[in-house]
């Protein structure tokens, strides 16, 4: 099978850069799977799970949001923030998630303080995902 090069890069730094055989991602439109060869492309990434494999190996990370381009000879994906699920503190990220529940029980708040819950819960809910995927390197 062809390989590609992944990168993952953040505002902080390279998270990521190997030789992977397949990526899974969510873009704003669907789940999108990319192998070697893929068209060139650009899409906004939702918050959620970023998977790929590399030989037998099988590695995820939260993804929050940013995009993904595939271009001929690599894709990179340019993420908010990226952690490996081996490196997920679930109990912060369970912490997380009923704070924001509680958030948004509030009815109270204007819409921006509604929306800024209602991310947070996401980027809860996604850590929690995948910390718990068990597909770590």
């Amino acid at each position: 099978m062809s390989t590609f090069l992944l990168e993952i890069v953040t505002p902080e730094r390279l998270v990521f850069s190997e030789q992977v055989d397949r990526l899974k991602a969510t873009g704003i439109d669907g789940e999108l799977g990319i192998l070697a060869g893929h068209i060139p492309m650009v899409t906004p990434l939702k918050v959620a799970p970023l998977a790929f494999q590399a030989g037998k190996q099988r590695t995820t990370y939260a993804i929050q949001g940013g995009f993904l381009e595939v271009r001929a000879d690599k894709v990179v994906v340019l993420a908010d923030s990226a952690e490996k699920a081996s490196d997920i503190d679930v109990d912060r990220a369970r912490a997380a998630k009923e704070r924001a529940e509680r958030r948004l029980n509030n009815r109270s708040q204007d819409h921006t303080d509604f929306r800024r819950a209602e991310l947070a819960l996401q980027r809860a809910m996604n850590r929690i995902k995948v910390s718990s995927s068990g597909e770590n390197r």
